[in-house]
């Protein structure tokens, strides 16, 4: 099987999940909710394994998303109410409360569930590397939904992002807006997770966007920084797997983490923004190049 057969799915399915969880990654960074990602993907595997149980479904069948989409827009609407009004706990600790109490009833969920421990298997490790046609259709249809309403939205959601305070006195309502972000980054999750794991979605979540933000502040240049850094770390990530029979969700997540040091230390170092570009970009293609020798 040719390198293009095997991996071309699912860097598309990659390619798509980085469109849309490099602009939710900003927001998240600039929110300062780092584990959003991980305490929503405990959270619909809660729900997943709970569909298991009462109605005996699978988890990639229209019951199962139900259930586990449901799931994180309960937790959504949670973390909406929460930030408007404990004024005094930081919304990361509620996000933490959250996982650890979602990660302990799945855990117990797993052992009355037959075959539950496949639903934990899943949502770590994915299965983006046998990614099918049907993904890439879910994946584009979903994440384009997504994508339409951030995009309709954006005024209000990145004043609330970039300054929460100066949004609730000019009189915004910032819970109905928290909600439907936190119920967008819930739907999104949710179906990356099934797809690709926690690994790979919280790397796509969180590491593209901070390392655009080594480099840039305006949300434009961040989005091209992260779109790109993201791409550039998965084709590398993929070829990697598939050369060394590696994991695929650790060697995207292995390039991603190596990428934001190789460029966070340049900048400390005092290199201009163009060589640290010219730079990376020498890197980049030596690593292509070697991936890509004849064996």
């Amino acid at each position: 099987m040719s390198t293009i057969s095997l991996l071309g799915l699912p860097f598309v399915v990659a390619l798509e999940m980085i469109a849309i969880l490099g602009y939710l990654g900003i927001h998240v960074l600039k929110r300062e909710i780092i584990f959003i990602d991980i305490a929503l993907a405990q959270v619909a595997a809660a729900g997943a394994i709970v569909a298991h149980l009462a109605f005996a479904a699978h988890g990639d069948s229209v019951i199962g998303y139900a259930c586990a989409l449901g799931a994180t827009l309960i937790a959504a609407a949670f973390y909406a109410l929460v930030r408007q009004r404990a004024i005094r706990i930081p919304l990361e600790a509620v996000i933490g409360v959250t996982y650890a109490v979602a990660a302990a009833l799945a855990l117990f969920l797993v052992g009355i569930a037959p075959g539950g421990h496949i639903h934990i298997q899943q949502m770590l490790a994915g299965s983006i590397l046998w990614a099918t046609p049907k993904d890439v259709v879910v994946c584009a249809v979903v994440f384009a939904a997504a994508g339409l309403c951030l995009c309709v939205f954006r005024k209000p959601l990145a004043a609330i992002s970039d300054d929460y305070e100066g949004a609730v006195r000019e009189g915004m309502n910032s819970a109905a807006w928290d909600f439907l972000f936190y119920a967008l980054v819930g739907v999104v999750i949710t179906v990356a997770v099934r797809i690709a794991g926690v690994v790979i979605v919280f790397a796509f979540l969180i590491i593209p966007a901070t390392l655009s933000a080594i480099f840039a502040r305006g949300w434009g240049m961040r989005l091209v920084i992260t779109w790109i850094a993201g791409a550039v770390a998965t084709g590398l990530g993929l070829l990697f797997a598939e050369r060394f029979d590696f994991s695929v969700g650790p060697s995207i997540a292995l390039f991603l983490g190596a990428g934001l040091v190789f460029a966070g230390s340049l900048r400390q170092l005092r290199v201009t923004k163009v060589a640290t570009a010219a730079g990376a970009l020498v890197v980049v293609v030596a690593l292509f190049v070697w991936l890509l020798r004849p064996l």
